[in-house]
């Protein structure tokens, strides 16, 4: 029986990777709007090797008695890349020992836990196969990152991720639309825009955000600190990181949160996207994606 704790959130991107459980929770845990680990008895935790060891025999005796071969995995858990680089290495080598097809491991990141790498760590982190991290950023709007407690700001996310495009890692970087609040959802796309233009992000994954009862977030708006974006406000913040946009990259908004699925290569798909989403914006009453959004549990 292969070791998984709680939930398993992966990006919609890695459903055909092997699922690996390296860490359970989030180091961080602070994020104000974020319930996704909230389940858990416990804040963060690694797994121990020998379970590591285990679930790859475990996974290797299914994949490879059917046939099948797996060139990518992805480790589970808030943000596995924060382990100590002896430790991912480690991971790796018993990845590769089970899975030698295997051509590259990705996770979830924090920007933070790349602080925590040298240079030379995150080449040799590469070298290794680490590649292809998704990393969410949720905006480069400072006030919104400050107060929703996320631990770095734009600068942080600039010089962080410039260093993984340094070292050959490529990511992706996940958007929470509505992060700014009531009336600035706009102004905080285009400094995200703006950001991102300067950086190489594989793709672009757009996220909405749904308020739930058992966040620190819903009882900042109880006590009139905070104010929501309506529904179309936030596809106008949508539509507006995509128009802002200047780099070669994917956009994607495929995830459950998202009442329309978007998608599109940039910049060629541009013109595209933008007429959807403003189809979405004069089309579709704010009532009905308040119903929608109404029915999830999650971000």
């Amino acid at each position: 029986m292969m070791h998984y704790t709680g939930t398993i959130w992966r990006p919609p991107y890695e459903a055909a990777s092997l699922l690996l459980e390296v860490t359970a929770g989030c180091t961080h845990h602070r994020c104000r709007f974020c319930t996704l680990y909230a389940g858990l008895p416990f804040r963060f935790k690694m797994s121990p090797m020998e379970d590591i060891k285990a679930d790859l025999i475990e996974a290797q005796k299914i994949y490879h008695s059917c046939g099948r071969k797996v060139s990518r995995v992805f480790l589970t858990g808030a943000n596995p890349f924060v382990l100590k680089y002896e430790k991912l290495m480690e991971i790796a080598g018993l990845v590769h020992r089970y899975f030698p097809e295997i051509e590259t491991i990705g996770s979830f990141a924090r920007v933070t836990d790349v602080t925590l790498k040298t240079d030379q760590e995150l080449d040799a982190l590469r070298r290794a196969g680490y590649d292809g991290l998704t990393i969410g950023i949720e905006t480069a709007d400072d006030e919104a990152l400050q107060f929703m407690d996320k631990g770095y700001f734009a600068k942080d996310i600039l010089e962080q991720c410039g260093r993984l495009d340094q070292a050959g890692i490529r990511y992706s970087f996940f958007y929470l639309a509505g992060i700014s609040g009531a009336g600035r959802g706009e102004e905080g796309a285009g400094a995200t825009a703006a950001v991102c233009s300067k950086l190489h992000p594989v793709l672009i994954g757009v996220n909405m955000l749904t308020v739930c009862p058992d966040s620190k977030l819903y009882e900042e708006i109880r006590l009139g600190n905070w104010e929501e974006e309506s529904e179309i406000e936030k596809y106008r913040e949508v539509r507006a990181l995509a128009e802002g946009l200047e780099i070669q990259t994917e956009f994607a908004a495929l995830g459950a949160s998202n009442a329309f699925q978007l998608y599109g290569d940039l910049p060629e798909d541009k013109a595209a996207l933008l007429a959807e989403i403003d189809r979405i914006i004069e089309t579709v009453k704010e009532d009905e994606l308040r119903e929608y959004r109404g029915n999830l549990h999650h971000l």
